[in-house]
Parts: C-alpha cells; sequence; structure tokens
C-alpha cells in the first residue's frame, strides 16, 4: 500500500473531521441514528455486480479473500487513516470482519462496517473528551518534544495511554500554532475547546449514507482508484460541477458554528439581482413557495440546507435570514427569490495577456493565456439543445477569437491541476489546433480499440502554441497535452502530468425510476477503457513529459497516478497515422539556455524555487517542533523573508504580492471571519504567477528563433500541405 492511496481514501475522513462546514449540528446534540437500509442493499448488490463484469468494468475483481482484505484496509484508512482513535485491541476486535467485507458488498448487507463506524464514533467522542480536558493544563513548550503529524506509517497505538500521549502532542501544537498568532491563553482555551467539540459532534451527526458511502467506496477504490460511488446528492453535485450551472439563488454558503453564512453572491444570479442578501448574512430559515411555512435550519449540515434552498427553475424560494451587521442576535428579515439557472463563471476558461519586452533584437510580444481548470460540459443541456450548452471548447474557442482581434503573437493554454473532466471535450479542444486528425485511442477491456478524431475542416488558433501543465494536470488534460505533443503544434511546459491514462463513464443506478420517484440509488463512476496517444504510447503511469521542463513541486512518489497500489501498468498500442505539424527537438538546446539565463534573474522565479525545496524539505520530516522558541524563530524568518520580498517588489516595479502581510492565525477555515476569509481567497487570484509568466516568454522566445533563424524553422516547421505553420 503506497502512501499516496491510503492517504487518497483518508482524506474524505480528514475532511469530515476538520471541516465541519458539511455536517449536521443537532439541536439537542444526540447522535443521528445509523443502520443500513434496504436500498443500501440494493445499491451495493448494483455497483458489485457492475464491477465484477467484463462487459462493463475495465478490470473487474472478483469477491474473492484479497479484494476483502482491500476492502477492510481502505475502510480502515477511511475512518482513521492517521491511527490516532484505534487501538491494536479495536483492530484486533474487528479482524474477524477482514474475511468477510467482499461478501458484505455483494450481499448487500453493510453491517460490519456499520459495527466498525460505531466503535469509531465512540472513540472520537473518547479522544474529544481527553483533548478538552487537557485544555485546563498549562503546556511546556521548551526542551526536544515534536509531534509527528503524518503517523500512516506508524503502528496503531497499544492502549488509550498510547492514544493519549498522541493527542496531547497534538493538542500542543494546535495551543502553539494559536499562541504564536499572538492570542492569550483564556480565547485559546475558547477557540480549541469549541474546534474539538465539532470534531466529535460531527462524527456524531454523521447519517446512514455518509457511512454506507465511505464503506462502498473503500470497495471501488479497491477495485480501481478512478472508481467512485456517488449517492444521489453526490451524484447531483458530480453533474452540476461538469455542466457548470446549477439551479438555485447563486449564492456561495458556508457553515460556522450552528449558522449557514453566505460566503459569496455569484454575479447574474438571483441573489445578485435581486440585491437584499449579501455576503455574510445568515440564512436561519428557509421555506417553499411565497407562502410556504418557514422551517428553522439553524444547526443544519449545509447540504441539508442547499437541498431546501435549491430547485427548480422559475419555482420561488423564501428565505429568513439575519443581516451581517446585526450578529447572530440581529433582525430576522425575510426576501422570496425566484430560482434560475446559475452560470459558475469562476470555474470557466478565462484569459489574460503578458507584454514580454524586447531583447537581443527581438521585438516585444503579446502573449495571451487561456486558463482552463477543467474540461467541463453540460451534458444534459446539449442533450436538450445542441446550440447553446456550457462547454470548455466553445469558451476557449471565443476566447481564441478575442485574442485574435487583439493580434497576439501567441497563446499559452494553462492546464496546471486541471484534473480533466469530459473525454469529448478534450478531443473537441484538440480541433481547435489541428486540422482534423486522430486525437486519441481508447481501448475496451476486450481489446477493442477506437479511434477518437477531430473530424472538423479548419481551426481556431494558426498561430504559436504552448501548454503549461504540472503534476496536477491529469486525464483529458493529459489527452490534450499529449496530442499536441504527438502533433507537434505545441511546445509543452512545466512538469510531468499526473499520468492517468483510464476512462471512466457515469453508470446511472436509477435508470428504470418508479412513476413519480426522484433518484434513490446514485451513480457509479467506472473505468471502461484505457486511452493512448496518437503515436501509440500511453499515459498511464508516465504522463506527458515536457519539452522544456520546470524544477519539480511535488515527487512522482508524493502523488500521481504511480502512487496508487493498484492502478493499471503502463503499456503500448500501435499508432495511428497523424499530421506532424512540427518537430520541436532542434530548438529545444536554445529555448533552454534562454530559459535558465532568463529565470536567474526572475526573482519571482528564483522565490518560487525557494519557497519549494523549503517546503518539500520540510514536509519530508513528517513532524512539527513543540519547541516555541523554535517555531517562533521560523515564523520570524518568514514574516521577515515576505517583508523584504515586498519591499524589492515595490523597489524594482514589480507586481505586489496581495498576501504578503498575510501571517498563520492558527485558525481552521470555519473560524475565520467568513467575509474577510472569501476577500483574502479573490485576493490570492492576483498573486504574481511566475510560471505563467515564464511560459510566455518560453513561447516569445520560441517564437523569435523561427522569424530569425531560417535553417532551424525549417527544421522544426517542415512545409507540409497539411501542416499548421507558426510562422512563414
Amino acid at each position: 500500500m503506497t502512501r499516496r492511496s491510503a492517504r487518497t481514501l483518508s482524506l474524505f475522513a480528514a475532511l469530515l473531521l476538520a471541516v465541519p462546514l458539511a455536517l449536521l449540528a443537532r439541536a439537542d446534540g444526540e447522535p443521528v441514528a445509523i443502520a443500513p437500509t434496504a436500498d443500501q442493499a440494493t445499491v451495493s448488490r448494483m455497483v458489485y455486480g457492475a464491477l465484477s463484469d467484463s462487459r462493463l468494468a475495465y478490470r473487474p475483481r472478483p469477491a474473492d479473500h484479497a479484494l476483502s482484505e482491500d476492502i477492510f484496509r481502505r475502510y480502515l484508512e477511511a475512518l482513521d487513516g492517521n491511527k490516532q482513535f484505534f487501538t491494536a485491541a479495536d483492530i484486533a476486535r474487528f479482524q474477524p470482519y477482514e474475511d468477510r467485507m467482499a461478501d458484505a458488498v455483494r450481499e448487500g448487507d453493510p453491517s460490519s462496517a456499520y459495527a466498525m463506524f460505531a466503535v469509531y464514533r465512540e472513540r472520537v467522542a473518547q479522544r474529544v473528551a481527553h483533548a478538552r480536558k487537557l485544555l485546563g493544563e498549562d503546556f511546556d513548550f521548551t526542551g526536544d518534544k515534536r509531534w509527528e503529524y503524518d503517523r500512516e506509517d506508524a503502528a496503531w497505538a497499544a492502549d488509550t495511554a498510547g492514544l493519549d500521549a498522541i493527542w496531547r502532542k497534538s493538542v500542543m501544537n494546535d495551543w502553539l500554532r494559536l499562541k504564536l498568532a499572538g492570542k492569550e491563553p483564556a480565547e485559546i482555551r475558547k477557540t480549541l475547546d469549541k474546534r474539538y467539540q465539532q470534531i466529535a459532534r460531527s462524527v456524531d451527526e454523521l447519517k446512514s449514507e455518509d457511512v454506507f458511502s465511505l464503506f462502498l467506496n473503500a470497495y471501488t477504490a479497491s477495485v480501481d482508484p478512478h472508481t467512485d460511488y456517488f449517492n444521489p446528492r453526490s451524484a447531483e453535485n458530480f453533474n452540476q460541477a461538469m455542466s457548470l450551472s446549477l439551479e438555485g439563488i447563486g449564492a456561495q454558503l458556508q457553515r460556522q458554528d450552528d449558522f449557514i453564512i453566505i460566503r459569496e453572491i455569484i454575479p447574474g444570479g438571483p441573489a445578485a439581482l435581486d440585491g437584499t442578501l449579501k455576503a455574510g448574512d445568515r440564512i436561519v430559515g428557509v421555506g417553499q413557495g411565497r407562502n410556504g411555512a418557514l422551517e428553522d435550519v439553524i444547526g443544519w449540515r449545509i447540504d441539508d440546507v442547499v437541498a431546501k434552498i435549491r430547485g427548480s427553475k422559475g419555482t420561488p424560494v423564501k428565505l429568513e435570514y439575519i443581516p451581517a451587521e446585526g450578529g447572530i442576535d440581529g433582525e430576522h428579515r425575510t426576501v422570496t427569490l425566484v430560482r434560475q439557472r446559475v452560470e459558475l463563471a469562476e470555474q470557466a476558461a478565462k484569459s489574460k495577456t503578458y507584454t514580454i519586452p524586447a531583447q537581443d533584437g527581438m521585438p516585444a510580444r503579446v502573449i495571451g493565456v487561456i486558463e482552463l481548470p477543467t474540461f467541463y460540459q453540460d451534458f444534459e443541456g446539449r442533450r436538450r439543445n445542441g446550440d447553446d450548452y456550457t462547454s470548455a471548447t466553445r469558451d476557449v474557442a471565443r476566447l481564441l477569437g478575442e485574442f485574435k482581434q487583439k493580434g497576439v503573437d501567441g497563446v499559452v493554454l494553462d492546464l496546471r491541476n486541471n484534473g480533466g473532466g469530459s473525454l469529448d471535450e478534450a478531443v473537441q479542444l484538440t480541433g481547435l489546433f489541428i486540422d482534423q486528425g486522430p486525437v486519441v485511442q481508447q481501448r475496451e477491456s476486450g481489446g477493442r480499440v477506437q479511434v477518437y478524431s477531430d473530424r472538423q475542416a479548419g481551426v481556431a488558433w494558426e498561430g504559436p502554441l504552448a501548454v503549461l501543465v504540472n503534476r496536477g494536470s491529469a486525464s483529458a488534460s493529459e489527452i490534450f497535452a499529449g496530442a499536441m505533443q504527438d502533433y507537434g503544434r505545441a511546445l509543452i511546459i512545466g512538469e510531468t502530468t499526473f499520468g492517468k491514462g483510464t476512462v471512466q463513464n457515469l453508470l446511472d443506478l436509477d435508470r428504470w425510476p418508479a412513476a413519480n420517484e426522484g433518484p434513490r440509488y446514485g451513480q457509479v463512476k467506472l473505468t471502461i477503457a484505457q486511452f493512448f496517444r496518437a503515436d501509440g504510447g500511453s499515459t498511464q503511469h508516465k504522463g506527458v513529459v515536457p519539452d522544456i521542463a520546470y524544477p519539480l513541486s511535488v515527487d512522482a512518489n508524493e502523488f500521481g497516478e504511480s502512487t496508487y497500489d493498484n492502478a493499471l501498468p503502463w503499456t503500448r498500442i500501435t499508432g495511428v497515422p497523424h499530421a506532424r505539424y512540427g518537430n520541436f527537438a532542434p530548438m529545444l538546446p536554445q529555448l533552454q539556455q534562454m530559459h535558465a539565463t532568463r529565470i536567474a534573474d526572475d526573482l519571482e522565479f528564483q522565490w518560487w524555487s525557494e519557497d519549494v525545496a523549503h517546503y518539500r524539505a520540510e514536509a519530508a520530516k513528517k513532524y512539527l517542533s513543540l519547541n516555541e522558541a523554535e517555531r517562533r524563530a521560523e515564523r520570524e524568518r518568514q514574516e521577515a523573508q515576505r517583508k523584504e520580498r515586498q519591499a524589492i517588489r515595490k523597489e524594482k516595479g514589480l507586481d505586489l504580492d496581495p498576501l504578503a502581510e498575510e501571517t498563520d492565525d492558527g485558525l481552521t477555515a470555519n473560524e475565520r471571519d467568513v467575509v474577510r476569509d472569501a476577500a483574502r481567497e479573490k485576493a490570492a487570484e492576483k498573486r504574481p504567477d511566475p510560471l505563467q509568466r515564464e511560459a510566455a516568454a518560453i513561447l516569445a522566445d520560441a517564437i523569435g528563433l523561427l522569424e530569425h533563424d531560417r535553417p532551424m524553422s525549417a527544421q522544426v516547421l517542415p512545409k507540409t500541405a497539411s501542416a499548421t505553420r507558426w510562422a512563414e
């Protein structure tokens, strides 16, 4: 079991514990009853049937002892991946369940998972009680104590005394962070006491469907790292994320204590057009229709409140709220809004330009950049109306048209941290830059290979192109970047990509719902095929290797496909004929040299490199010192460094960092002022981006080389009847 695969599943449990924004708060404080349901038994059998069927799943897995062991291990990791709640005695108590996990899924009997969860909930309550008790003590922050926060590879604590020691250091670290942030002891006790209570409360209030999803996803992850089960609500959220739209009032909500607070009003939505609600207002009641009774939602989970507020386009919803300036005891007011389709523009493609100064006899260049966070498509909207639907390709095409009007010299497509999305969008986006041809090959479980091609004549952008990627660029991003590399159409810049070379499809478990019945069973996202580049190679494990490489921000053994213990291996199939628009190999040495020379004088790029190296060195230690003098010295070093860098920016006329004055306040996300935290998040988007700017400069270098060196241009961009040329 690799470190990354364990961390992936335990992340869900960590979110449940550390981010109570999304969890129910019961007014009476009693735990929600947890028990399997008949529908869950049906879902479990259906999901097993799909993932064990070679006609559906790319790599089906039978219900054997090995599968049981995997499910058991992953479920434990999801509950307590950092080994802070269970003892070795608990694990021994669970051991009889290990051989039954695969049968439990196949037979639709998750009772063993619920039994384990019941113990987990007890242990969380015990640990929280211990942590709160510790707050009455005085801590000694001298000596060489340290908090080892990564316990993935540690042994289970032998007994409660062992857990007490672990938690004592964890509490000390929380206390020290707040102390270094300038908080007084009384304030620290109050903050941490509330934080720890919320941990237990969050777990107490988990519902049956939460536990079932956790268990079933331990199974799906045992079959394939990219196979997932979505219950009806999470399926709806997934589909909305893919379509970049929803039907509601257009407000981003956040849970804080017992209240649901408006974090941001989405431009163009009903709330923005009405103008009554604003960021910071607390929603305390929801009613359906203009005359519907208001239902008190104080203490509810955020997803339950969202479900009440969302609804069909054109229907009214009445909200009871407390204005931000009134505090929690302020006057209650009401507003009625009519739900509409809301476009989530923040996740759509965006553009900007960089002017690269003239140098070495080369003129100044204007390089356009398109940031694409995901390969989104409104599948339902396309089905209903093929001429008007949300699409990454359509948005990028529009931005390319704007760049043409501005006369930019080249375009950088920024796919950093773009985890993929629609395969169809990856193919269509490729078609904006090539004049017909194969984009990607897909091999199904039976061995049949299907070629997906761009069949649309013409291109949207004929000019110079670069693609900026990093380790977070995955799946559809790798299909596009790989195609651009195979065709010689674009320079690939950045880091080696994630290495996900598999294709997933959504299987609707509610395909035949009963009359007047909403979704009951959800969806399963399952791996159905493996994709291969036009040249026959796979991105699986290996990813797309850039032509011009940046320093690594993360190692392949820490993040990426290669960290999954059950990922498919790399392989190759026969390539398919395709055009070759260019061969950048002859110019790469010069581009590398120009890049190295420039970044040696690029302060932002050098600072980024220093920060990455420092972060990786600190992360490799996997512990934090509990010595106050050491931690304070490190904090002061960081603050001095930020101030020094900002002063240099001012002196040299560089773009200022809007977060240069920010320091660690010791708080978690839901403990901060919601409005200020949202503003800080917006400000972060305006921070200097030396990697993006350098990609634009590299592309400008390439344009200059090809314009001024005709022999090299003939090597890099050979004349062919079908080739799009960078320079004539």
